[in-house]
């Protein structure tokens, strides 16, 4: 039997292990790392017992305090939905207007709509709703059919040349150039003039022919100024925000075939308080008039 040797400073025991002239001292752990060890270990012993711990074959111990996870989120989302009822409740009553002057009616259908947004209109507006090549920015003042919370409801709910829906926003540009309208000279000129609304650079001599014809073919649903009119749909092609592009060769491409956007309708997808939440939450993007 090998004698247990001490340390000649500290007086404790070696465990008999060395490295390179190092020794290791058996020092014994502290009495209050030791007891808390040992209270972990009596944690646990409870905790398996009152607890679901142990798997089995085809579920767990459910421990005998019978609780659950799944049956404490479950209640959780049924007492949220609960508090959320009243709210909900009171939107799906109102009009869109009256949602805007109750300011705490009007947080939570914007919080609301937010939601109802990332989950159904980011795939073509966008995350920040500032859109793309072919869908509108969200958050300026251009609005085909009307920025008023009212006119973005009701284009939510219907939908853009949704055939569905026979309430939907509808307007068709005519293919000026595909139906033979206009030859393509006169669609030049008249890209020219159009460019020239917006400040573009231009040919003057074919600018100065286009205006006419812009007159004759265009003013009926643009007006004589350009502006547009909301009551059509027909955008504003003063103010440089161009859906498909504000060059003379895209200005051309849509007066000879005009590309025509679809928004399905909301109605029927989305209850009508989501679809208030909606209208509510655009509204508030910054853009909404």
């Amino acid at each position: 039997m090998s004698k247990i040797e001490h340390d000649d400073i500290t007086g404790t025991a070696t465990t008999g292990h060395e490295w390179d002239g190092i020794k290791e001292l058996n020092t014994p752990l502290p009495r209050w790392w030791l007891y808390t060890f040992y209270a972990t270990i009596a944690w646990a012993a409870v905790y398996t017992v009152l607890y679901p711990a142990w798997p089995l074959l085809n579920g767990a111990t459910p421990g005998i305090l019978g609780y659950s996870s799944r049956a404490a989120v479950s209640e959780s989302i049924a007492q949220a939905r609960a508090a959320q009822g009243e709210q909900l409740q009171k939107i799906a009553s109102a009009s869109v207007d009256d949602i805007l002057k109750d300011p705490a009616l009007l947080e939570f259908a914007r919080a609301g709509g937010a939601a109802a947004f990332k989950v159904n209109c980011v795939q073509c507006h966008g995350s920040g709703a500032a859109g793309g090549a072919g869908y509108p920015n969200l958050n300026d003042d251009d609005w085909l059919w009307g920025g008023t919370a009212d006119q973005i409801h009701t284009t939510l709910r219907n939908g853009i040349r949704y055939t569905l829906n026979g309430e939907t926003r509808d307007s068709q540009m005519p293919a000026f150039g595909v139906d033979g309208i206009l030859t393509p000279e006169q669609i030049a000129d008249v890209a020219n003039y159009t460019l020239t609304l917006a400040g573009g650079q231009a040919d003057a001599t074919a600018a100065e022919r286009g205006k006419q014809l812009f007159v004759d073919n265009c003013a009926s649903c643009h007006g004589e100024d350009g502006k547009g009119l909301i009551d059509f749909g027909a955008p504003n092609l003063t103010d440089s925000i161009w859906l498909y592009g504000n060059g003379l060769e895209a200005i051309t491409a849509q007066i000879h075939k005009p590309r025509q956007g679809v928004m399905p309708a909301w109605a029927g997808r989305l209850d009508d308080a989501t679809v208030k939440q909606l209208a509510v939450f655009v509204h508030s993007l910054g853009g909404g008039q």
